[in-house]
């Protein structure tokens, strides 16, 4: 007997569903798997509320995911809402209207526990080895930093200073100017010394990036090289070149939203808030004198089946 089950995370700029199928040995086999960008944040995470157009938007694509997940017969669901739908004043109501209209029940997870899931889902793609790893995951809302091996959490946090968040604060103009870097770069140095403190204590060698905007950056670099397999079927685990991830990141700082969007491997829905991602990125492998990228495109959602099946 084979049983199918659903996972939804539902994520500040995206949401992603997978429906799979665990036979008795438990094996998995993908069955269907989206992400729409549904920019929840968009409009609203500077001041604490889900705006009524992302509101709409959001309940449009689960009512989507529900005809999804009943075609599929998956009867096991698990939904999870992250950074926007935890802060957000009209976060409860959201989920209540999620569960009146499409019978989903949502779990709001904080961000200790989002970290915790993020690195089950790391180590199921088998980046993680025994040295020490940064593991970082960049979404809109929130970004989690684990300091961490194949075998455990030495430290987790998460912080409240997402893509979207950094974009509405430091985006004013197009291409980003060098001022605007710079105060981006300043206001993480300030925000990320509980990091900064536990980077000292436990030493990583590597950077190991989770989904999202390593995704893309991977995309990118594939097909500057002329590889097209990406684009059929993502791996779990990547490598990313540090000369190519900085050739990729100048070439994002200097162009116009138009150009960027033309630079092949990219997705519209990451368009801008790649420019302030990145900027993460480099003030991370600068500050922590990192010197290896290794990319997970497994995160919240196979964390979170990886825990089901442990159990």
């Amino acid at each position: 007997m084979n049983n199918r089950l659903a996972l939804i995370d539902m994520g500040t700029n995206t949401f992603h569903l997978l429906v799979t199928e665990v036979n008795e040995q438990g094996q998995l086999r993908d069955l269907y798997k989206t992400k729409v960008p549904v920019r929840l944040g968009q409009g609203g995470i500077s001041n604490g509320n889900i705006a009524p157009e992302a509101y709409e938007r959001a309940l449009k694509t689960l009512k989507d995911f529900r005809k999804v997940i009943d075609e599929h017969g998956a009867e096991t669901v698990r939904a999870m809402a992250t950074s926007m739908v935890r802060n957000a004043a009209n976060g409860d109501d959201f989920v209540k209207d999620i569960y009146k209209q499409t019978d989903i029940e949502v779990e709001v997870i904080d961000g200790a526990r989002e970290a915790e899931l993020i690195y089950y889902g790391v180590r199921f793609a088998g980046v993680l080895n025994e040295q020490t790893a940064l593991l970082m995951d960049i979404g809109g809302g929130s970004v989690e930093f684990l300091l961490c091996n194949n075998q455990e959490i030495f430290w987790k946090r998460s912080f409240e200073i997402g893509a979207q968040r950094l974009m509405d604060q430091f985006f004013s103009a197009d291409p980003i100017p060098a001022e605007s870097i710079a105060a981006e770069k300043a206001y993480l140095a300030e925000k990320l010394q509980p990091l900064t403190e536990a980077v000292a204590t436990y030493k990583p060698t590597i950077l190991v990036g989770s989904s999202g905007t390593f995704d893309t950056l991977c995309d990118i670099d594939a097909l500057r090289k002329g590889d097209t397999s990406r684009q059929q079927t993502i791996p779990p685990a990547s490598e990313l070149v540090m000369e190519d991830f900085y050739s990729i990141y100048k070439e994002l700082l200097r162009k116009t939203h138009d150009e960027r969007l033309a630079i092949p491997g990219m997705l519209e829905m990451r368009v801008d808030m790649i420019v302030l991602a990145t900027i993460l990125v480099d003030f991370v492998l600068e500050n922590y004198k990192l010197q290896e990228i290794r990319v997970s495109s497994y995160a919240l959602k196979e964390g979170v089946l990886q825990q089901m099946l442990a159990k």
